[in-house]
């Protein structure tokens, strides 16, 4: 497994805020422990072409501007640069699963609630569609982008809505913030759960959003990674379990097709465990 982080993404923060650096930086330290075969590797920051595949310049401009984006998603000193890397890492990740490895961006901030022109939820650029976006430009021929953050990733499928080669499907909690996907339309398919649903029947949602990525026939899989759907977390009412995550990677070992995972939600204490469980299906199975 190959793996992206940088240090420069605990260098914000907010107190009391759930989008803390100790998300990333327990998890690193965690899986440097514990899974000492992982590679590593370096990356270097996206640049501004990239980034204009997804967003436009006004939107890279208001990042820049010294002032918060709503109640949830602060300015901080230098975001822009630090959320230009968390895309570098998506990147490079992606470079990598296309090049036959199994690669993970372990990086802050997340990015599926960015929109076009908005910052929101968290997210300041939206990582995983600028990835599927700079992937079709490369000439891939159809990417798919699977979410099962516990909220729906409405800036990616604002995005990547009717782009052709593109798939988005999400299994998420609803109600919830932000409060969309609710409908299925386009390319963009939805799978709204309710909250509190037992594990068992999440997971056979998620397994049929699965078969539909696969029905897909993807040459490219990019996978936003949330965690949130777990048992525990502070932010949700979801109820999956640490196995289930472990599933979830086995699920990816099997298809076989070339996939990078980026880091989106997932706010427990547990988060560490995880992210090692959903890495050790994917790559044990």
């Amino acid at each position: 497994m190959i793996l992206f982080s940088h240090p420069e993404c605990l260098s914000y923060r907010l107190d009391g805020h759930p989008e803390r650096p100790q998300r990333v930086e327990a998890t690193v330290d965690w899986l440097k422990e514990r899974q000492p075969t992982c590679e590593w590797r370096a990356f270097e920051m996206a640049g501004e072409a990239a980034l204009l595949r997804a967003h436009p310049q006004s939107h890279l401009d208001r990042l820049k501007e010294p002032r918060h984006f709503d109640a949830d998603t602060a300015y901080h000193e230098g975001i822009y640069d630090i959320a230009r890397l968390a895309t570098g890492a998506a990147l490079a990740a992606t470079e990598a699963a296309l090049s036959g490895e199994k690669a993970f961006s372990l990086m802050r901030p997340p990015g599926h609630h960015a929109e076009q022109v908005r910052a929101m939820g968290f997210c300041y650029l939206n990582h995983v569609a600028i990835a599927a976006l700079e992937a079709l430009a490369r000439g891939i021929g159809r990417v798919a982008v699977w979410d099962f953050d516990a909220h729906h990733g409405n800036g990616t499928e604002a995005i990547l809505k009717r782009v052709e080669n593109a798939l988005y499907i999400s299994a998420h909690q609803h109600p919830c913030y932000p409060g969309t996907g609710t409908v299925s339309e386009a390319n963009c398919l939805n799978f709204p759960i309710p909250p509190r649903t037992p594990p068992e029947k999440h997971m056979a949602e998620l397994e049929a959003s699965w078969q539909k990525l696969l029905d897909f026939d993807p040459q490219l899989v990019l996978v936003s990674a949330g965690f949130d759907a777990y048992e525990w977390d502070p932010l949700t009412e979801m109820t999956l379990r640490m196995e289930d995550f472990e599933k979830l990677g086995a699920w990816i070992a099997k298809a076989n097709l070339p996939t990078a995972g980026l880091l989106e939600g997932g706010y427990s204490d547990d988060l560490p465990s995880l992210v090692e469980a959903f890495l050790k299906g994917w790559t044990e199975s």
